[in-house]
């Protein structure tokens, strides 16, 4: 089972294959936005193996780096009230 963990995204490259890169509990990290053109910069999105497979809205990734904050998963600077 895979476990994605919301990520902001701060910065998009336009192109044939999209690429954003994102900030993920404080590190960045690159992704393909080609499954979710409709990302924008500012969106949460959770990502699979480079790829963004879902956009999330604010309150949902709230309430999950809530949940991987309590299990003791570092998720500062990702989230949506930072």
């Amino acid at each position: 089972m895979c476990v994605a963990i919301p990520a902001r995204i701060t910065a998009i490259r336009p192109g044939p294959l999209p690429m954003a890169e994102t900030d993920q509990a404080g590190a960045t990290v690159t992704c393909c936005l080609a499954y979710v053109p409709e990302a924008q910069v500012g969106d949460y999105v959770l990502i699979q193996q480079h790829f963004a497979v879902q956009v999330l809205d604010a309150a949902s990734a709230a309430l999950s780096l809530a949940a991987f904050a309590e299990l003791g998963y570092p998720v500062e600077g990702g989230g949506p009230d930072a």
